[in-house]
């Protein structure tokens, strides 16, 4: 009886003894966390912070210039209503002059005529209407521009203003205007300057005359400011496509263009307002 009794507070001890070894260890790790969580206050550095108002100040910065940015790159992306009436102006403008040749080239197949897409011109060069140093038309040459003169008469009421009734979406889909056709004389540098300046305006004038004996309703086409769109000039030597170095090239400089000059609205408002012009004739039931 007395052994078990002994035994027992024996095992009894052991355990106790076990139980406070766990709880210094215990106690000693806690110490150790404490002294760590010491050491790493010492180490924070409240520099590298910023109060909450200046936070939220800053993020709203920058998400105010995030919006700006994308509604600018949106801004970017939308055309210019004016910049994209002008290039479908100049697209009019070089159907216009490329009908003008084809119809010429039809009946006349071997005659020197070109369109200069950059000049917005049907050039006529060399002897193409006229022989050297004369401005009189000959039978032949008479024709051609009758032919033309004709073929402009039927095209320009689609892009500009007249008594009856001439636009319609299908020639004309970009409400294109024109401000002037200009029959443009040029010589080669040979002679006195007066003396060119003279001849390319006497051909210009013979060529306008011969249009309108044609077709006399050319000067019924009117542009934006209600005056006729058919106009004469002459340069002499003044504007050369090629240097008078060569006979090739003086035959080149010797030429009548017809220039097709497109309106150019002063913005985007004028363009709604062109496009009202051209329709309203359509409203009212012109002839």
């Amino acid at each position: 009886m007395r052994a078990n009794t002994g035994r027992k507070r024996s095992h009894e001890e052991e355990e106790e003894s076990v139980f406070v070894s766990m709880t210094d260890m215990t106690v000693s790790f806690l110490f150790i966390v404490m002294v760590l969580l010491a050491f790493f206050a010492s180490r924070y550095n409240d520099k590298n912070t910023v109060p909450r108002d200046k936070y939220e100040q800053a993020v709203q910065t920058r998400d105010k210039t995030i919006v700006d940015l994308r509604a600018e790159i949106a801004l970017l992306k939308q055309v210019d209503p004016l910049e994209q009436y002008m290039s479908q102006a100049a697209a009019a403008r070089l159907n216009l002059l490329y009908q003008l040749r084809n119809n010429l080239k039809q009946s006349f197949p071997e005659l020197p005529v070109d369109v200069i897409p950059e000049e917005g011109t049907l050039r006529f060069q060399g002897e193409g209407l006229f022989t050297s140093n004369s401005f009189t038309l000959s039978d032949d040459k008479r024709k051609i521009v009758e032919a033309l003169a004709k073929t402009l008469d039927s095209l320009l009421p689609c892009y500009t203003f007249s008594q009856s009734v001439g636009w319609n979406k299908s020639c004309n889909p970009s409400f294109a205007i024109i401000e002037a056709v200009q029959i443009e004389g040029h010589t080669d540098s040979k002679g006195e300057d007066v003396y060119n300046l003279n001849l390319s305006t006497n051909r210009a004038i013979t060529t306008f005359t011969s249009m309108l004996a044609a077709a006399p309703d050319l000067v019924a086409h009117f542009n934006m400011r209600s005056q006729p769109v058919l106009s004469v000039a002459g340069y002499g030597k003044m504007r050369p496509v090629k240097p008078n170095d060569t006979p090739q090239n003086m035959a080149m400089n010797r030429r009548i263009d017809l220039r097709i000059i497109m309106h150019t609205p002063a913005n985007a408002a004028e363009i709604e307002d062109i496009r009202k012009r051209l329709i309203e004739p359509l409203k009212k039931g012109k002839p």
